[in-house]
């Protein structure tokens, strides 16, 4: 018989046993049943830390997010236009870490106060700007928002870096299309080079709020 103590069940061990398994298994395969398969315990064991799915979906981006700003330092010296690019260039590739990143985390409220640092830094930081709360709390979430919708198309594509969902092959999307031959080519700029088109489409939401506000 083995006497090897496992870890206590807990929060946190099911959040992180579920993030493991959701690089396996997607949004859509990542079960209650599946996490406590995992942890070798019963499924009703799960149920005394989460009541539901959507529960442990919070703690997830909530573990996440820690993870996201671990050993991170916010720049006193950033203008609010470095700070915009900063936090939505980190977030996007947080997202990227995980299959279905980015589905996971929308939607979801987190479970701790763990962002409401680094989000009251920011707003003192737009504000000192010249912003109006109002205004520096719409330039973050309109940045936040276009991030986030950004890497759900994103990964639709693209589940995890270097892995291409099927269905998605430019030269027989083109071959359909040939009739229409502006939107046969405007397949190279819809799914490929996702780096280059987050960039241009984030400073494309920047200039906005500049021209907007400023």
């Amino acid at each position: 018989m083995s006497t090897e103590k496992r870890a206590p069940l807990d929060r946190l061990r099911v959040a992180d046993t579920a993030l493991k398994l959701l690089g396996e298994l997607g949004l859509d395969g990542l079960t209650l049943r599946a996490i406590a398969k995992e942890l070798d315990v019963k499924a009703p064991a799960l149920y005394w830390h989460f009541k539901d799915k959507q529960a442990l979906l919070d703690e997830m981006a909530t573990e996440m997010y820690r993870r996201m700003i671990a050993g991170t330092a916010l720049d006193p010296g950033d203008t609010w236009q470095q700070r915009l690019l900063k936090t939505n260039r980190g977030l996007r590739t947080a997202l990227l870490g995980y299959r279905d990143g980015a589905k996971v985390f929308s939607g979801t409220r987190f479970t701790s106060l763990v962002h409401v640092e680094a989000m009251e830094d920011n707003l003192r930081l737009f504000t000192s700007a010249g912003f109006t709360l109002a205004q520096a709390v719409r330039a973050a979430s309109t940045t936040y928002f276009y991030t986030l919708g950004f890497v759900i198309e994103e990964q639709s594509v693209q589940p995890l870096p270097g892995e291409r969902r099927e269905g998605f092959d430019l030269a027989e999307r083109a071959r359909l299309m040939t009739d229409f031959p502006l939107s046969a080519a405007a397949g190279a700029e819809i799914f490929e080079d996702y780096e280059r088109h987050f960039e241009e489409g984030l400073a494309l939401v920047i200039a906005g709020i500049e021209a907007r506000y400023r």
